[in-house]
Order: structure tokens, then sequence, then C-alpha cells
């Protein structure tokens, strides 16, 4: 992985309620990075520093981030604390969890109420990437260099799956 360009204003911001989740979303930050989208990673907890939480969110706009990832387990307030207090769009990412194998984080992502929303992908490190494809892709709308990345990288996959399809046809794969 990549280590965020400190030297870029960051234009999305992956934020973790806890250390242990960065093993898990530092695949966020990874695809970022394969795209030269600026980012920044923090751990911030929306029970356990909820000051540091608001005063992030009070900045997040003077400082030109765009969207933000938000990670977090269990009862997972941390991506509605976030979508509460700033009007950029959040991601949540539901962690898995011990207890309830991440169902618990998902819940408490997804059922946010009207007005509030946070877009909420899959429980672990598949939820850490889409986050961070589906940040790229809004941030294409308005970037046609990005948007053209995007579609490049889509084009590879596809082109990956018929070169699969043909071996497998031709007995090429066991």
């Amino acid at each position: 992985m990549t280590a965020p360009n400190l030297t870029l204003t960051p234009l999305v911001s992956v934020v973790m309620g806890s250390a242990s989740d960065y093993s898990v979303m530092r695949s966020a930050a990874s695809v970022l990075s394969d795209f030269s989208v600026p980012h920044e990673v923090r751990v911030i907890s929306a029970h356990r520093t909820p000051d540091v939480a608001h005063a992030f969110c009070a900045g997040v706009k003077e400082r030109g981030l765009k969207l933000i990832i938000a990670a977090a387990g269990k009862a997972a307030h941390l991506a509605g604390v976030l979508a509460a207090s700033t009007t950029i769009p959040v991601i949540g990412v539901p962690m898995k969890t011990s207890d309830l194998g991440g169902l618990d984080s998902l819940l408490s992502m997804v059922q946010m109420p009207a007005g509030i929303p946070v877009g909420t992908v899959a429980i672990g490190e598949a939820g850490a990437k889409n986050a961070a494809y589906f940040a790229v892709a809004i941030l294409a709308l308005s970037d046609m260099a990005l948007a053209c990345k995007l579609e490049d990288y889509r084009c590879k996959m596809a082109d990956e799956v018929k070169q699969a399809d043909e071996r497998i046809r031709e007995g090429r794969e066991s």
C-alpha cells in the first residue's frame, strides 16, 4: 500500500473508530492511492472522542474534503455521527465483530433516520475496497482524468473475466 500523499490537499478522509480497524481499512487507502486520490487516514471514536469527531466535521469543507469513508464495529455510530455533523457524503464500512459477525455494525449504519444518509457498503475488507471505489466514482463525476482511470480499471476487470472464461472453456484451467 502506498502511504497517503500528505503534500496534496486530501479529498477523502478514511476515518475509523479504532486503530484495530486499520488492518481492514488499509484496503480503502490502497485503492485511493492506486487512483492517485489524495486522502488522509484518521482514528476518531464517536464514543471515546466525540469532541474530536465534531471538531473534525466542523472543518471538512474548509479543508477541501469531498467525502468521508467511516469504518466502525459493534454500535458503529461513527458514520452516523459524522454524517449528522456535515453535509459532505459519508460512506460507512461496517466492521466484522466477534459478537454478531458485523451484522450489528451493518444495521447501525443502514438504519439512519431520513435526511441523514450514510451510504453503506459490505462488511469488512470487500466493503472497505468498495467504499473507496464508490468514492472514486463520485469524484470522477467532476474529474475527467479520474473518470478515465476508473473506466480503464473497469475494462481491465472485464478483460480478466473474459480471459478466465476462455481458459476454462479451452480446458487450460483446472
